[in-house]
């Protein structure tokens, strides 16, 4: 049994070995090695500008649902009618206004 393993495992060390010399140990190289062009910055910071007002556009939103289904139970109606719920709100802020 322990042959079959010490066996084994020198075999894991040559097949290891073959690997290791298989690889370029050099890497890429030259004279634009690691040099980025100022579109891949560009492109970056562009997608960071539209994450943000997506972000931004949304907790917005989140926000008005909230005041909606807030309004809508408040006034003992059903959230998902939209039409009703938006003749409400309006009727409520003109009699504000109003007073």
């Amino acid at each position: 049994m322990i042959e079959s393993f010490s066996a084994l495992a020198a075999n894991a060390h040559v097949i290891g070995a073959d690997v290791i010399l298989a690889q370029n140990p050099s890497g890429p190289m030259g004279a634009d090695f690691g040099k980025a062009s100022p579109v891949g910055l560009l492109i970056i910071v562009i997608l960071l500008i539209i994450i943000l007002a997506l972000g931004w556009d949304l907790s917005r939103r989140a926000k008005r649902m909230a005041a909606r289904r807030k309004f809508a139970e408040a006034h003992g109606m059903d959230p998902f009618d939209s039409a009703a719920v938006d003749r409400a709100m309006a009727e409520e802020e003109a009699r504000r206004e109003a007073e």
